[in-house]
């Protein structure tokens, strides 16, 4: 059974994901990945702080978290998009996309924790 919810929420990150991914941009900088990253560690942090204060189901944390936000976020992708910067030559930007990704993330993860702590209040 708990392969069907990490199934369910996984499909349901990946559609989400593909929507984000038809918003027209046309830059070099991947920006779409890293606002899909962002918002995924942001609402991997929000859930890992809820369920660890609240009694979530596991199931519901299944769905979430391994399911859901794994679906949504795109690690291979951003790999790719970083290693195709630097094989094209974009040296700085692939480098500042690898370094502003991790860093916004891990901030995201904050952030989603920070939001659980507020809501607490």
């Amino acid at each position: 059974m708990n392969f069907l919810f990490v199934g369910l929420g996984g499909a349901l990150g990946a559609m989400l994901r593909y929507a984000i991914s038809l918003i027209p941009y046309k830059g070099d900088f991947p920006i779409l990945t890293l606002i899909t990253n962002f918002l995924g560690a942001v609402m991997i942090g929000f859930i890992a702080g809820y369920a660890a204060k609240k009694n979530v189901p596991s199931q519901a944390v299944l769905f979430l978290k391994t399911g859901l936000c794994g679906g949504f976020t795109t690690f291979s992708t951003f790999s790719l998009e970083a290693y195709l910067l630097f094989e094209n030559g974009k040296i700085l930007v692939g480098g500042i996309y690898a370094v502003l990704s991790v860093v916004l993330c891990l901030c995201g993860i904050l952030g989603g924790m920070l939001l659980v702590e507020l809501a607490a209040k």
